[in-house]
C-alpha cells in the first residue's frame, strides 16, 4: 500500500499578526513616506565632469538633516589613503522621530589628490600643495551624502536609477480592541448564517486574537 504524505496549506501570517507594536509600526511609516517623497528639482544639480550624474549639494543634504530629524551628529570611523587618492568613512547617527531613538547609516567618500597640470595622476610627486588638505573634507563630504542616501528619495536615493517605486504607505494596521469593534460589527451589521454567528461570538467571549484577522478578512 502506498503511503501518501498528508500536505497541510500553510498560510502566510498577515503583517497585523507581525506587528507587536502598531503606534511605532504607523509613526515609522509615516516617517518613511515622507522620506521617499521626491526632492525640490531647483536642488538637484548635474556632476560637472560625469554627464548626466545627479546630486543634491552637501548644503541641501545638512538642511534636510536639520529639519526632518532636528537632532543628528556625524563620526568619523576612519581615513586613509588609496593609490593616488583619499578616503573617509563616516557614520551619520541622527533621532528617529517614531521611536525617539538613536540609529545610524554608515557611509564611505573617497577623491583623487589632485596634481600639475598634465602631469599623471600617479606621478604622486607632481601633487599640487594642499592637495591633501582639500581631498579629506570633500572625501568627508561625499561620505556624509552616500550615508544620507540610506534615509530615502527625499536625500537623492534615487536620483541615478531608473524603473523606482513610488512612496506608499501600508494598510492601516488595527488594534486589538479595534479588530473586536469590527467583529461587533460584523455580528451587528451582516446576514450570518447560524455557524458563524456561533464562530464569531465565541471568538470575542473567548479573545481569541488568532482568530481576529481571519474573521475580519472573510467579512470584509
Amino acid at each position: 500500500m502506498e503511503n501518501k504524505l498528508a500536505v497541510q496549506k500553510q498560510e502566510l501570517p498577515t503583517l497585523q499578526e507581525l506587528v507587536k507594536d502598531v503606534g511605532l509600526y504607523v509613526e515609522q511609516d509615516k516617517l518613511n513616506f515622507l522620506l521617499n517623497q521626491e526632492p525640490p528639482k531647483t536642488w538637484i544639480k548635474e556632476h560637472p565632469f560625469i554627464k548626466g550624474h545627479k546630486y543634491l549639494p552637501i548644503d541641501k543634504i545638512e538642511y534636510l538633516m536639520r529639519k526632518v530629524f532636528k537632532e543628528y551628529k556625524i563620526e568619523v570611523l576612519r581615513e586613509g589613503t588609496s593609490f593616488n587618492g583619499v578616503f573617509v568613512v563616516v557614520r551619520v547617527h541622527y533621532k528617529n522621530l517614531a521611536s525617539n531613538e538613536w540609529s545610524y547609516h554608515d557611509g564611505i567618500g573617497a577623491i583623487h589628490l589632485q596634481v600639475k597640470k598634465g602631469s599623471s595622476p600617479s606621478n604622486l610627486q607632481d601633487i599640487n600643495n594642499g592637495a591633501l588638505s582639500m581631498a579629506f573634507p570633500l572625501a568627508k563630504t561625499l561620505a556624509i551624502k552616500d550615508a544620507c542616501d540610506m534615509f530615502g528619495t527625499l536625500f537623492g536615493a534615487n536620483l541615478n536609477r531608473r524603473d523606482t517605486l513610488p512612496a506608499s504607505m501600508d494598510k492601516v494596521i488595527l488594534t486589538k480592541e479595534e479588530k473586536e469593534t469590527e467583529i461587533q460589527r460584523i455580528l451587528d451589521d451582516e446576514m450570518l448564517d447560524i455557524e458563524d454567528t456561533m464562530w464569531l461570538q465565541r471568538v470575542l467571549e473567548e479573545k481569541d486574537e488568532l482568530s481576529y484577522d481571519k474573521i475580519i478578512k472573510k467579512f470584509k
